[in-house]
């Protein structure tokens, strides 16, 4: 049973457990999945202060709160006891194309030459840290909502706009991928 749990599931497991989600969360009340209105909320319970943005009964969806804290202490709890110890296979042509950029160096998935403490303190890596994690921040927030909330929650709804920003992430995920990251790791 154990090693059930440890190693990969495939999509047609992993995605219906996934989508299930959503017939559960609105039966339970007519809850919407998505965790980036989470650090809103959490922002709205500890921030004293006089922001218009944070002034709503944050208690309302407090059962978000209590889903963060699952899916952290569930991956601290996998990280810590469900570890795979089998080497995880990558394609060798994304290796070959991962070494031509100059990444050799891979702990599981995580390339340590991009996600490492000394790489993180490079020009490069504060590249990737500061103005990734500020484009991810605004377009979460411009979209009105992340990945789990429009692509899963508000397709299923059948929600025009979750359609829209679910191909907009799509379309920004292959130019990323395909164009821009190439030139970042050139730096």
């Amino acid at each position: 049973m154990l090693e059930l749990i440890r190693s990969p599931w495939p999509w047609y497991i992993a995605g219906p457990l996934i989508g299930l989600m959503v017939p559960a969360l609105l039966i339970m009340g007519n809850k919407i999945f998505g965790i980036s209105s989470s650090l809103r909320h959490i922002c709205a319970a500890c921030v004293p202060g006089n922001i218009s943005f944070f002034k709503y009964n944050w208690k309302l969806e407090a059962w978000n709160l209590f889903l963060v804290a699952g899916v952290l202490i569930g991956g601290f709890l996998a990280y810590r006891f469900l570890w795979n110890p089998n080497e995880i296979k990558l394609n060798p042509r994304l290796i070959q194309s991962l070494q031509q950029s100059g990444i050799t160096h891979f702990d599981g998935l995580l390339p340590k030459d991009l996600f490492s403490f000394p790489a993180l303190m490079t020009p490069r890596g504060l590249i990737f840290m500061l103005l990734g994690g500020f484009l991810v921040g605004f377009g979460t927030r411009y979209a009105g909502g992340c990945t789990s909330g429009h692509s899963i929650m508000g397709l299923s709804n059948l929600q025009l706009p979750s359609l829209v920003a679910t191909v907009c992430f799509m379309a920004g995920g292959f130019i990323m991928t395909n164009l821009i990251l190439p030139l970042l790791l050139k730096l």
